[in-house]
């Protein structure tokens, strides 16, 4: 058996919900290791739809423990509100099945109003922050005058962070003339939900070490995509934290061998919200019906995404930098009735052939996509549950990404219903 790491491998939006609700029936926890409530999955089962910022996926399977790990930063008064939207659908939610990280970096309303404030600032050069405070919070983290859940047991201590946070963040609320915070009412606000959020506080690295002696099986679960990634995506138009492989280890207090299978999930096509380069864009016709038939809104901010042809170079550049081992490729039948699709091989840049996307800003801007155009297909693909029931031509498609980018298609998502996947290889059993 092997404990898998679930990531996107594009922008995010690849349609990770279904998929990790997918294994995580077949897990014994379920662990998110980075991000914060800027990012969603969407699960439908029984009929039930339920949207997830914070929780691990598992937390609507009964039998299984969810961790929310130290890399995720943690807006508590938002994740006391999933709880509560969870289980009023009917789901037990408790400290025997959810455990929250104690060294976990808390989100507080002076991190969303410095969001925003400096997202208005940069004008023209927004980013596309979600304005949730993810990125000023992890920012406290590096600087070591962050919040952390287990600061909340410490009621002198608490009270003494918060003064010097204050002091330094509401200095730059008056230079960007937005109102400063009082620390004395987030004090307050904190101490009315602090025995709340320590019901669940605890040691996930204890936990994890007892699962994988035990046999276990765990799923550490992503959020957003590699090409967000603080270090390896398209800076600065990027999220705050690490969102490859590799932070699943550091981000749930596991060694990186614990790590044996990661799974990138992979759109048949490609997608963004918000700013940013995007090579493949189709600001078009194409990009229009793309988004259309795939219902291209984010689940988060309900922001539109931007649609694409698939950037075969970009998500071969995912998997070496994440070491996915295999894909789960999403959404195969959006492409269903177009005559011809286009996939990128490769780029120009100044004259110039690349096989990689570039790190610099203004060149990530600058490059051409190179194309090859391939046959489609008319009849439908969606709901196939197996490589029989889909069209010749879009069996030679997926072929042909897993040729491009140098990885193997593991599992095929044909509908966004749980059980319209084809499973080539289950990664728990690798």
């Amino acid at each position: 058996m092997a404990n898998v790491a679930v990531i996107g491998s594009q922008w995010g939006d690849e349609g990770k919900g279904k998929i990790v609700d997918w294994l995580s029936n077949r897990a014994d926890v379920v662990v998110r290791f980075q991000g914060g409530h800027n990012a969603g999955h969407t699960l439908v089962i029984d009929g039930v739809e339920y949207k997830l910022s914070l929780l691990p996926s598992g937390v609507v399977r009964g039998g299984k423990l969810s961790i929310i790990g130290n890399g995720v930063v943690v807006d508590p008064w938002a994740l006391l509100n999933e709880i509560k939207t969870v289980q009023e659908k009917g789901v037990t939610i408790t400290s025997e099945n959810l455990l929250l990280a104690e060294n976990a970096n808390l989100i507080l309303p002076i991190h969303q109003r410095l969001d925003a404030a400096l997202e208005k600032a940069r004008g023209k050069g927004q980013i596309g922050t979600t304005g949730r405070g993810i990125g000023p919070t992890y920012e406290d983290k590096v600087a070591r005058r962050g919040i952390r859940v287990c600061d909340l047991k410490h009621d002198e201590l608490l009270q003494e962070k918060l003064d010097n946070m204050m002091v330094h963040h509401n200095a730059l609320l008056k230079g960007l003339g937005a109102d400063p915070i009082d620390a004395s009412d987030v004090y307050d606000e904190l101490v009315k939900i602090r025995p709340d959020i320590l019901q669940y506080a605890g040691v996930p690295w204890k936990r994890l070490e007892e699962a994988r002696m035990k046999g276990e099986k765990i799923l550490f679960e992503g959020a957003q995509g590699a090409m967000l990634d603080v270090d390896h995506g398209t800076y600065p138009f990027v999220t705050s934290s690490n969102t490859v492989a590799g932070q699943a280890a550091s981000g749930s207090g596991v060694g990186p061998k614990s790590v044996n299978y990661v799974l990138g999930i992979t759109k048949a096509y490609t997608t963004r919200v918000g700013t940013g380069p995007f090579p493949t864009e189709q600001d078009n016709d194409i990009g229009e019906a793309l988004g259309k038939k795939g219902r291209e809104f984010g689940t988060v901010t309900g922001r539109k995404r931007r649609c694409g042809w698939f950037d075969a170079v970009m998500v071969r550049q995912a998997v070496k930098v994440s070491g996915i081992d295999g894909i789960a490729l999403t959404k195969l039948d959006v492409l269903d009735g177009l005559d011809e699709i286009n996939i990128c091989v490769g780029y120009e840049l100044n004259g110039q052939k690349l096989d990689y996307y570039p790190a610099s800003q203004v060149e990530q801007a600058s490059v051409v996509p190179v194309y090859e155009t391939i046959s489609g297909w008319q009849d439908s693909s969606y709901g196939a549950r197996s490589w029989a029931e889909l069209p010749a031509e879009a069996i030679k498609y997926v072929r042909r990404v897993e040729e491009l980018i140098e990885a193997p298609v593991t599992l095929l998502s044909t509908s966004p219903e749980r059980d319209d996947t084809i499973l080539v290889k289950d990664p728990f059993f690798s």
